[in-house]
């Protein structure tokens, strides 16, 4: 059986909550598997129509709990890293909703804030990240002068034999191999190993023998090493986390880890690797979700044969909703709605573009094929782990993260927050604020695609009966497309959530003090 996963942690080896209470006690392993652009839509447990089978993915819902309700910080990739490692919302950061490319940085993860990693880290754990990194980081050109923009000219000035600052090894994590943005579409196609790129990039990326379809358009002519085969990559680092795996089931038994494994699956282009090309019935795109399936398959077969599975909490997830093309294409060619049952995609703040999968697998604490309808984020990871592994967090660290563990163990059903952040790529011009069934989104528009402009896009556009308003007010219980805006029927809620923000925004949090 094959199937899929789009972000995983795991937290392992935990009999025992209370990290203080014994010094018997057995702190949890924890492992991330976080996908990239994979949808809601995209795993056949939360939509029976998807065209590709994820066979993996459904049974890991299956041995724990399905969230239907969570969401990632923001609509692209770099600020929902930064809010998952951090607990904190990016758009309260210095260029906050910026996505880094080829040499951009510096990190967003500032030298003295609290991370995922760095608090595991200090609890005894071993943490080690493989994959995308993409939260920035500074090469050094050959004067010894920082290097923090995108595009061929600043690759081309990178000196190689000078260390990487800023990256996973100064943000909490011992180990890293992977990429500094995304693997497949930058700049620079480059394998990170520690502080080093161990073999530098010499050439142009030849695209000449590279598959060429409707999901094969995103990958820029950059800098290509030796060594970096764009249609293996997934699998790079998938055999990079197992030999992690296997490497401390023999040398560190007894001491936890964190392994952070960030996929390049699904981002475009859609280059599955050679063994999964044709392997659905869906297209390159759905090749590579499968793939993705296999690789979460292969993590979780790799715990249970070293017997770490029954010690690891595993939750998975996905960085934001699914790229234009792939959503476009995917409809059009094969019926299948990545999004669905959702109003938006990759970069907009409806539903679409951040509600994403969320699964959690925990034996022996976690009832088998539970679900849950409370409404979560992504940085909420950070509080749980702190909770699970008996941690307090400062008041200066994740800001905006919130102890899930009462949920997982279903020993309440209050709600765990008392309202939800979302942001655009945009950063402060694209807020969004959810309190139980009503959502603010604070501006006009998607807040990130342009439907009126762009051809792909303009036949999904709905009618906007209420054009004059300058944000948009839903009820998701009765309208959950957001086909219907109540700013003006709705004022008084419009100006609570709108206060909530205010305040949120004034205070630096949304977690209690």
């Amino acid at each position: 059986m094959w199937k899929i996963i789009t972000a995983v942690i795991i937290l392992g080896s935990a009999f025992e909550l209370q990290a203080n209470e014994s010094d018997d006690e057995v702190l949890p392993n924890i492992l991330v598997i976080l996908a990239d652009d994979l949808g809601y839509g995209d795993v056949g447990c939360y939509n029976p129509a998807s065209r590709v089978p994820t066979p993996h993915l459904d049974h890991l819902a299956e041995q724990g709990m399905r969230f239907l309700d969570a969401h990632s910080p923001c609509t692209v990739c770099t600020p929902t890293r930064y809010g998952l490692l951090t607990g904190q919302m990016p758009f309260r950061i210095p260029r906050g909703g910026r996505v880094f490319t080829g040499a951009g940085g510096p990190s967003l993860i500032a030298a003295d804030r609290l991370t995922l990693p760095q608090m595991l880290k200090d609890a005894g754990y071993s943490t080690a990240c493989f994959g995308k990194w993409h939260v920035g980081l500074t090469f050094f050109d050959a004067q010894g002068e920082p290097i923090h923009k995108g595009g061929l000219e600043e690759v081309r000035r990178i000196d190689y034999s000078r260390d990487i600052v800023g990256g996973p090894l100064d943000c909490g994590f011992e180990q890293f191999f992977g990429t500094a943005c995304c693997p497949t579409t930058d700049w620079l196609y480059a394998w990170i190993d520690g502080r080093k790129v161990p073999v530098p990039p010499q050439q142009i990326l030849d695209k000449t023998d590279l598959p060429k379809h409707p999901y094969s358009l995103d990958n820029r002519p950059g800098m290509v090493a030796d060594d970096f085969d764009l249609e293996e990559v997934d699998l790079k680092i998938l055999s990079k986390s197992q030999q992690f795996l296997i490497d401390h089931a023999e040398k560190q038994p007894d001491k936890p880890f964190f392994l952070f494994h960030s996929t390049q699956a699904v981002h475009l282009p859609s280059f599955p690797a050679k063994a999964f090309q044709g392997k659905t019935q869906a297209g390159p795109h759905g090749d590579f979700i499968f793939e993705l399936d296999f690789i979460v398959g292969e993590l979780m077969e790799t715990l249970d044969r070293l017997g770490m599975a029954d010690n690891t909490i595993v939750i998975f997830t996905s960085d934001n909703g699914p790229e234009v093309d792939a959503i476009v294409n995917m409809r059009k060619d094969h019926e299948h709605d990545g999004a669905r049952p959702w109003r938006g995609i990759k970069r907009d703040n409806w539903e679409g573009g951040h509600r994403v999968p969320f699964l959690v697998r925990w034996p022996g604490k976690i009832a088998a094929g539970s679900v849950s309808d409370q409404m979560i984020s992504l940085t909420d990871i950070m509080a749980t782990a702190a909770s699970i592994i008996g941690t307090a967090l400062p008041t200066t660290a994740a800001e905006d993260s919130f102890d899930l563990l009462p949920i997982l163990q279903q020993k309440s059903t209050e709600p765990v927050r008392p309202f939800l952040l979302m942001q655009g790529f945009r950063n402060q011009r694209s807020l969004v604020i959810r309190k139980d069934n009503w959502k603010l989104m604070a501006h006009q528009g998607s807040g990130g695609n342009n439907y009126e402009k762009s051809a792909k896009l303009k036949p999904f556009q709905l009618p906007n009966h209420a054009a004059s308003a300058p944000a948009q007010l839903y009820d998701l219980t009765n309208d959950p497309g957001e086909t219907t805006n109540l700013f003006f029927t709705h004022r008084e809620k419009a100006n609570e959530l709108q206060g909530l923000l205010d305040n949120t925004m004034k205070t630096g949090r949304s977690r209690p003090q």
